[in-house]
């Protein structure tokens, strides 16, 4: 089933998905899960670390790891995976759109293990399904029956998808398509953003920007590369086709290699805040001082709204 979500809703989904991206709390304990990915110096995945291994800093204090897990597809059981695919359809991606259906569905067999893919693809309006594992078929289907025209609303699609993905229990991977520009959504370029670092997201882009203006193929860079970069994502910019393998096959075995460290907040406030997230490798050894570690930069403390004091009467 395809949902279609005219622009002129999305101001009114994103007041109301502020308040929802606040986690609560359902037994007075609240895990906090990092997805973490460390690259060595050769910018392959270090895949032999073990959760003494890490340190993880909330607003500078050190927090107690108390889950600890390695992989996507070996540990699929226990916390399923969510794909999620961003499909640009706009009039801009005319020139690229079948090199953005081959990359998309090349992506979908790579990750045969996600327990469902929710697929959102826009133009002037969002349009949204989800498929589980029996659902390929049909999947691939939608994916090639777009067709590219009108404007572009790729924030607005950012936060039909977040607000599905919020919902979803388990680990979330979101991959977009675009060339990073946006010409109609109602949601600003820091509203998606901001609602992005408030998930438990990651975000890979591949950037299909071979028919854009110098200038503009920069600031849509810039814009890519900051919304992936907050979740402990990448963004790539391929000029052909050919080179998707090669990209594949370096997300493929990222999401393989990512340790999942959950922790309790020695913070116990409910004010909603920002908290800013650090994690650290303890290992002194010569390679992995250099090592490059990614994962979200922070999240919302949960909100818990006081009850109005009610006068007794006497």
């Amino acid at each position: 089933m395809v949902r279609y979500w005219p622009v002129a809703v999305v101001a009114f989904l994103f007041s109301s998905m502020a308040s929802a991206f606040q986690p609560t709390f359902s037994s007075g304990i609240d895990l906090v899960h990092v997805s973490v990915t460390v690259l060595g110096r050769d910018g392959q995945p270090v895949t032999d670390l073990d959760a003494a291994d890490f340190e993880l800093l909330e607003d500078g204090e050190l927090q107690q790891v108390a889950y600890f897990a390695r992989g996507l597809s070996s540990n699929s059981d226990v916390m399923p995976v969510h794909l999620g695919l961003l499909l640009d359809a706009s009039g801009s991606m005319a020139q690229d759109d079948r090199f953005q259906k081959t990359a998309a569905i090349k992506f979908l067999r790579a990750l045969d293990y996600a327990a469902d893919t929710t697929v959102v693809d826009f133009d002037t309006e969002v349009r949204v399904g989800r498929y589980g594992r029996d659902g390929f078929p049909r999947l691939v289907e939608r994916i090639r029956a777009s067709r590219p025209s009108g404007n572009t609303a790729l924030y607005d699609a950012l936060g039909v998808y977040l607000d599905g993905a919020f919902e979803q229990d388990g680990r979330k991977i979101l991959v977009l398509y675009t060339d990073g520009e946006d010409t109609r959504s109602q949601m600003s370029f820091e509203d998606a953003r901001d609602l992005l670092r408030a998930s438990d997201v990651t975000v890979y882009a591949i950037g299909l920007q071979r028919y854009l203006r110098a200038g503009s193929r920069q600031r849509q860079r810039m814009f890519l590369e900051e919304l992936t970069d907050s979740t402990g994502g990448h963004a790539y910019f391929p000029q052909e086709t050919d080179e998707l393998d090669g990209i594949y096959e370096q997300i493929e075995a990222e999401l393989n290699a990512r340790y999942s460290i959950g922790f309790i907040s020695t913070n116990v406030a409910t004010n909603g805040s920002w908290r800013q997230l650090e994690v650290r490798l303890r290992s002194q050894s010569e390679d992995l001082r250099r090592a490059e570690i990614r994962s979200r930069d922070g999240y919302y403390a949960a909100y818990v709204e006081e009850a109005p004091l009610i006068p007794s009467r006497r």
